[in-house]
């Protein structure tokens, strides 16, 4: 048994599926793109595409109760590996401003993503 997350402060869902859903001690988001929840616009900078796409992943968790110091795994869409450093380096960030621990992470090179983004990531919480 599950419920399903649904926040303003993160995109809705461009598909059938939900932003999330809460099986009860884990939490797993659906996979974020770096959509503005509030304008709808998109930046073209990877830097700030990871940023918006970690921010909704936030948004999605604080609706369920957690923080992003409950992350325990992402996984990490990118269209050119070669914006790796890029990305790292935002990613890193965002988890020390938030006060958490790394996560575990994979990070696979895809053809293409919806709304043709640079990025696209997902991530798994557990409530302890």
């Amino acid at each position: 048994m599950f419920s399903s997350i649904n926040t303003k402060n993160a995109p809705i869902p461009i598909g059938p599926y939900v932003q999330g859903v809460d099986l009860g001690n884990i939490v797993i988001t659906s996979g974020q793109i770096p959509i503005n929840a509030i304008t709808g616009m998109i930046d073209d900078q990877i830097s700030k595409q990871t940023q918006q796409s970690l921010e909704n992943i936030k948004s999605i968790l604080e609706e369920a109760g957690l923080k992003v110091s409950n992350i325990v795994k992402t996984t990490v869409f990118l269209i050119n590996i070669n914006e790796i450093d890029i990305v790292n380096s935002t990613y890193e960030l965002f988890f020390i401003e938030n006060k958490a621990k790394f996560p575990a992470r994979s990070c696979i090179e895809v053809n293409r993503l919806p709304k043709d983004v640079k990025i696209e990531i997902e991530a798994i919480a557990i409530r302890c």
